[in-house]
């Protein structure tokens, strides 16, 4: 029986995402007090999951994920599939001035990134199989003004994860580099009261899970959500630079 792991065991897409592939399997949610996370295991043992562990995990402390993966191989086997669905959006404008809090956005974005991912690919290495999702997004195919901090990490994250799955190749494990546009959900919640309108083409989290889980199914390295937004994503990046700049934010 594989084991599905969410890092990020509270996160909507991330919950979403592993119920799209618990059936039948043991998932293991990682995240801040493991003891208070009834609701989303009830979700995953209603689609199917054969049992639900939770264990503490802290994005942010970085000094302690290598050891935590392979607490997780040792305690409940093979990795079918980790789902690293952690981080936050941040406060775009405070980002620009107050350092302390750019910093923050990029550490838990792209620094505590690859180290739960690094780790998790020498596991998947060792056991030669196993898929590795990741959550790049729009926003950084070609960052924009107004939120440049939070765009600039998720563009190095989509370096590397790309990066990743080129030197992955061959070993049976997987990278699926999963790129949506905007998500109506939690993390946005302020985004949205605070009068910001949605993207064109917005989803919902059950949107991105549904199509993170048929790329997964059939063996993908990479998904746009919605697929047309790759489109988008390839033009933008023959705007002119005096044209983007004047962009909305």
């Amino acid at each position: 029986m594989g084991t599905i792991v969410l890092f990020g065991g509270r996160s909507e897409i991330g919950v979403a995402t592993a119920a799209r592939l618990a059936s039948g399997k043991r998932v293991v949610l990682a995240a801040r007090r493991p003891d208070d996370l009834t609701v989303e295991s009830r979700i995953l043992l209603a689609a199917g999951a054969d049992d639900v562990h939770t264990i503490e995990f802290d994005a942010d402390d970085v000094s302690g994920h290598s050891a935590l993966v392979e607490r997780i191989v040792t305690d409940h086997g093979p990795i079918e599939a980790a789902i690293i669905a952690f981080g936050i959006l941040g406060d775009a404008a405070r980002a620009e001035r107050d350092v302390e809090h750019a910093l923050q956005i990029a550490h838990t974005d792209y620094y505590a990134q690859i180290s739960v991912i690094t780790p998790l690919a020498v596991a998947l290495r060792r056991q030669k199989s196993g898929t590795i999702i990741v959550y790049s997004s729009i926003a950084g195919v070609r960052v924009r003004k107004g939120n440049y901090v939070y765009g600039s990490t998720k563009a190095g994250l989509d370096g590397f994860a790309s990066g990743l799955s080129d030197a992955l190749h061959g070993s049976g494990v997987r990278v699926l580099l999963a790129r949506p546009g905007f998500v109506v959900g939690a993390m946005t919640k302020d985004l949205m009261e605070s009068g910001v309108k949605p993207a064109p083409m917005s989803l919902t989290p059950d949107d991105v899970a549904d199509a993170v889980a048929v790329a997964y199914r059939k063996g993908r390295r990479e998904v746009w959500i919605p697929r047309r937004l790759s489109l988008v994503g390839f033009a933008t990046r023959f705007v002119p630079r005096a044209i983007w700049r004047r962009m909305p934010r």
